[in-house]
């Protein structure tokens, strides 16, 4: 049984500077994340058991949507979708012969996970706001098994490339900016409406 990490909570850590010799270090919120039934923060790990609906289908976790697009054959695709759980669905793809794997999943695996993890949050509006209220903080899956997997989407020990965190944090900053967008729809539309009312009122007199 592996020990379970320190994660699903906030950490503040301290980061160096862009300055040449490392001062003026900078305190950055760190938020980690990893077991799915850690709150609040374990709705960012894919999974977390939350519907979602991907290319017409829905499927229970953004694990299983993910994973779907891994097999080469209907066959093995429905296989691992059988899975009783998500992380057995993960483990069953994840032990897939090369040629049961999609000749092109390696060039295709990141795009479709932001695919997926769009749909997660744009089709949860609860787990959307959550991810909105992690601000600026950076977001870490921390893996306890040292292995290649889980230092591509994650760091264990503090080592990886943890890309599920770069991609919420993508997230996020997309999500930031199409709120801000919204918001200021509706102010412009009010100043061209006020402005159409100044000109009508201005233009009125001269109509009498």
């Amino acid at each position: 049984m592996t020990k379970t990490p320190p994660t699903a909570r906030i950490r503040l850590s301290t980061k160096k500077s862009g300055t040449p010799d490392g001062s003026n270090p900078a305190v950055v919120a760190e938020i980690r994340f990893y077991r799915a039934n850690e709150k609040p923060y374990g709705a960012f790990s894919n999974l977390y058991r939350r519907p979602v609906i991907f290319e017409g289908v829905v499927f229970p976790t953004s694990e299983h949507a993910y994973q779907a697009g891994k097999a080469r054959k209907p066959a093995v695709r429905d296989w691992i979708l059988s899975a009783p759980t998500p992380a057995l669905a993960a483990m069953a793809a994840h032990g897939l012969y090369v040629w049961d794997v999609a000749p092109d999943w390696a060039q295709t695996k990141f795009d479709r996970m932001r695919r997926v993890l769009r749909a997660k949050f744009d089709q949860h509006e609860d787990l959307r706001q959550l991810l909105m209220s992690t601000g600026s903080a950076r977001l870490v899956e921390v893996g306890t098994v040292n292995n290649a997997v889980n230092r591509l989407w994650g760091e264990v020990d503090g080592k990886g490339e943890n890309m599920l965190g770069v991609m919420l944090m993508e997230l996020r900053e997309s999500c930031s900016k199409e709120t801000g967008a919204a918001k200021a729809k509706p102010a412009r539309a009010t100043s061209k409406a006020r402005a159409g009312a100044t000109t009508v009122a201005t233009r009125a007199p001269a109509a009498v």
